[in-house]
């Protein structure tokens, strides 16, 4: 191994691999895991497991709170080396020629300086406000100076959105994209991107490090993965979580003062937030389920298949995904094509990537695909939006998918109910307060918590 790829990260090594690099006096080690009494610690997520549970046929013991990293054991020792910053001068990194909006250059301004000053702070901005845009000033100001940034998300479709988009935008900064779908090999780059649960392997690598959809499972209220941000962010940095919907925790150290904020509740076009249409069916699983559609819902998927329209039909459980889809192909009888996706799905990146370029017109999905993901002319469909598992956030989420585009913002986002239900009435007076709060703002930008 190079000595780089110790930078910033924790590298597990069995105690029998004999680490022979330039440098090896730089590196700092420890056990993986300290085992006391009741309990073993893992010294990458700082997870406390009971030995019965992690006890191992060798006599050994392992981690399962971070597995899905790699198995590590009382056999292996972690090393790193602290992070150098071992990066090229770019005198002008910004590669994107674009132009931001009144409200999003104050917001970009403000991050700039809050990026400077290393502080935290919260960008609570409308679906489709252009935040990726907002932070390439920051992100420019910080590749100048040579330092080391990191953009986070708890989902893989946002990252795999995120690489191209950042990429085109900053053609001369190294990068690399990290998530458990991914065989790009691990380099050492000046610019990560990455799901919350690769933040693990980190150890006070980045001068910056930016969590795209912080309120999104699985990271919203995971004391690991919030121990991991700590860990993998240098003591002297700055933190920009970033949402559409943010949590009572975060709404509560605003209101303590404890972090600061940017409100921008208008989308980087000036179109509105498409409202939601509610449609009450008490009956629409069983008929869905008995091989029917209603007759609201084919004329509306007639109208975007006709259109050429693509369109997202969202369900609660993967268990639903072969019953809609089996319904869904018989209706639209071969005028265009789609497919089922979901967190496990093994084909995952293939289909949301044939989504993008047009080859499939539609998916059937779960909440994977509800933030994060953009889809020029999009429409979406929520079957059983009054199920448990879509609150009034994620509603809010899955509506702003669509008319994220300048040249088509409009569309329809369609929320099929058995009965009328709070969060779903909630989501849709979420999103007609902040079409109105976009309204009465015009060209001000708040930084403080809106009433």
């Amino acid at each position: 191994m190079q000595k780089k790829d110790f930078f910033g990260r924790w590298v597990a090594l069995r105690e029998t691999n004999q680490v022979i690099v330039e440098g090896g006096d730089l590196f700092t080690k420890k056990a993986a895991l300290e085992v006391q009494k009741d309990i073993i610690i893992c010294n990458r997520c700082g997870q406390k497991t009971p030995k019965e549970r992690a006890f191992l046929p060798n006599q050994q013991y392992y981690c399962p709170a971070c597995i899905m990293l790699g198995r590590l054991t009382t056999q292996h020792i972690l090393y790193t080396i602290e992070e150098p910053n071992l990066f090229l001068d770019i005198s002008d990194p910004l590669t994107w020629k674009g132009e931001l909006s009144k409200n999003q250059l104050r917001c970009s301004n403000k991050i700039v300086q809050i990026q400077r000053d290393n502080k935290d702070f919260l960008l609570w901005a409308v679906t489709g406000a252009g935040k990726t845009e907002i932070l390439f000033a920051s992100l420019a100001d910080a590749f100048k100076k040579r330092k080391r940034v990191c953009i986070a998300s708890p989902r893989v479709d946002v990252c795999n959105e995120l690489h191209p988009r950042l990429k085109a935008a900053f053609e001369c900064v190294t990068m690399v994209l990290l998530h458990g779908y991914q065989a790009e090999k691990y380099e050492y780059t000046q610019l990560v991107i990455c799901t919350t649960h690769q933040l693990l392997r980190f150890k006070g690598a980045f001068d910056m490090l930016i969590i795209d959809e912080v309120d999104a499972f699985p990271f919203k209220n995971d004391v690991m993965l919030m121990n991991a941000v700590n860990s993998a962010r240098k003591s002297v940095s700055s933190l920009i979580m970033l949402t559409a919907t943010p949590t009572h925790s975060l709404m509560k150290q605003v209101r303590r003062k404890k972090l600061e904020v940017g409100y921008l509740p208008s989308r980087y076009h000036g179109h509105e937030l498409p409202v939601p249409k509610i449609i009450i069916r008490a009956n629409w699983m069983k008929e869905l389920q008995s091989g029917k559609i209603c007759n609201k819902l084919k004329k509306i998927i007639n109208s975007w298949t006709d259109n050429k329209e693509p369109f997202l039909i969202f369900v609660s459980q993967i268990d639903f995904l072969r019953d809609v889809i089996v319904v869904i192909k018989k209706f639209i009888n071969g005028r265009c094509e789609g497919e089922t996706v979901f967190s496990a799905d093994k084909e995952r990146i293939e289909k949301v990537q044939k989504m993008r370029d047009g080859t499939f017109q539609y998916l059937v999905t779960t909440t994977i695909l509800e933030r994060g993901v953009t889809f020029a002319g999009l429409n979406i469909l929520v079957l059983g939006a009054d199920d448990e598992l879509f609150n009034s956030a994620s509603l809010v989420q899955i509506a702003g998918r669509v008319g994220r585009s300048a040249q088509e913002p409009d569309g329809d986002a369609i929320f099929l109910c058995s009965r009328k239900k709070k969060t779903v009435v909630n989501a849709k007076k979420q999103i007609i307060l902040l079409n109105l709060k976009g309204r009465k703002i015009k060209n001000e930008l708040l930084f403080d918590v809106p009433e």
